[in-house]
């Protein structure tokens, strides 16, 4: 039986494990991309032959006090540092100074940053000459009440954004498992939202009847029917930013392509991007995945590594085994996510969710249903076991381990003739069976 070695990112390093090579169908990676060399240039001809809208520098004039929204540190795959000078110098091209533009951060739910997130983020160039803000969800001082969406959605938003003469929105695009693409219009909903508009939002997420789970129109790479999505549009629009700068990443986190203009039709044209690259055809789902996000930061906690969860299932039977490779050095992040773990049975879980939807609780029952239905392993470090017994999940430190402990079911199962499929970039790849 022929060894192959596979490498997967791991935090920031890498696990190797050697498997028989004719046991692997298929190492499901995104398709080849081009790369961007110059992210200065290509930031700057995106910014001024927009899709759907007029150049930046002809939508702000001196005088606007300007709001730019970016993504917070658990989406640094963005790399936000490297085009967000860009932006402030076009800016100010157009006739507004640094003193006018100010930057929020679009946590959402998740925590504030600290000064060094800040820089990592925005670079230090920034840092420098922008005043930036944290936005808290749970801030009402800090929210404005904007109205309420056809499904129901009371849309709170962080005033200073409101405040702001225009809105700019900067993001990257990638598959969600909920809102079909990320970026766009999230930077809004959930990124400067209310809790209470997250959370009402994020709720159309679990299936109409109890005891069905998630919606089955909440789900990666889905847009159309999509009420969640749709919901997030809805408030985005209601506070209608002027432009928007995303990035689209190549399967090894490269540039592949910088789109700028209107806040949805050039976000919607970068999903397409997104696909092209991260739709991967498969020849089978097997009966073994092994997969990893790349590493940090999309595997800091295993909230941000559900992603993870959610495309290599794609690739796995029903009732299969799943190896996934997160280290979580934030493990505990956000504690709405670790402390919901405290149900034996998914049905009061799906019943307790419904009663008190969080996203993280929301989250939490999708990871715990998928442990349920499936065997997981989860590579991690060891002072994460405890947290992870509570998932359904086996945890253990390497992926050397994990296989050892994978060929042991495999055998109580019967099975001699498995297949593997392997995702080293999980997080980034979609994979799709062939009609």
């Amino acid at each position: 039986m022929a060894l192959k070695r596979y490498s997967f990112g791991y935090g920031h390093g890498t696990q190797e494990i050697d498997l028989p090579e004719e046991k692997v169908l298929q190492v499901i990676n995104g398709n080849p991309s081009t790369k961007i060399d110059d992210v200065k240039a290509a930031t700057l001809e995106a910014i001024r032959n927009p899709i759907g809208t007029e150049p930046l520098q002809q939508i702000v004039e001196k005088g606007d006090k300007v709001a730019i929204i970016v993504s917070d540190i658990t989406r640094s795959w963005i790399k936000t540092n490297e085009f967000l000078p860009v932006i402030v110098d076009e800016l100010n091209l157009a006739g507004v100074p640094d003193e006018d533009i100010f930057i929020v951060v679009a946590q959402g739910t998740h925590r504030a940053h600290t000064h060094e997130e800040d820089i990592a983020v925005c670079s230090q160039e920034v840092v420098d000459r922008i005043k930036i803000y944290q936005h808290f969800s749970t801030d009402e001082d800090n929210l404005v009440y904007l109205g309420t969406t056809k499904r129901g959605t009371p849309a709170y938003v962080d005033k200073r954004v409101l405040d702001a003469d225009k809105v700019v929105l900067t993001g990257g695009i990638t598959v969600h498992l909920m809102a079909g693409f990320g970026g766009g219009r999230k930077s809004i909903m959930p990124g400067v939202s209310g809790d209470i508009t997250i959370q009402k939002n994020h709720s159309l997420a679990l299936a109409d009847e109890v005891g069905a789970g998630a919606s089955l129109k909440c789900a990666s790479t889905k847009l159309e029917d999509n009420p969640l999505h749709e919901d997030m549009c809805e408030v985005a629009e209601m506070v209608n930013p002027c432009f928007l700068v995303n990035s689209v990443m190549n399967a090894e986190g490269e540039f592949s392509r910088i789109v700028a203009g209107h806040w949805y039709d050039a976000w919607l044209e970068g999903t397409k991007d997104v696909m092209k690259i991260q739709g991967v055809a498969i020849k089978e789902k097997a009966d073994v995945v092994i997969a990893s996000p790349g590493g940090f930061p999309k595997d800091i906690n295993m909230y941000q590594g559900s992603k993870t969860y959610d495309t290599a299932g794609m690739a796995m039977k029903p009732g299969g085994i799943m190896i996934a490779m997160l280290e979580c050095p934030d493990v505990k992040e956000p504690p709405a996510f670790t402390d919901s773990f405290r149900f034996d049975d998914m049905l009061e879980f799906e019943k307790a969710c419904r009663a008190a939807f969080t996203i993280p609780f929301f989250i939490a029952f999708t990871v715990a249903l998928l442990a349920h239905n499936n065997t997981v392993y989860l590579v991690t470090k060891k002072e994460n076991f405890d947290i992870v017994r509570k998932t359904g999940q086996i945890p253990v430190e390497s992926l050397e381990e994990a296989w050892k402990l994978a060929q042991v079911e495999l055998a109580k199962q019967g099975k001699t003739d498995y297949t593997i499929n392997i995702m080293p970039h999980a997080a980034n790849t979609v994979p799709m069976m062939n009609k």
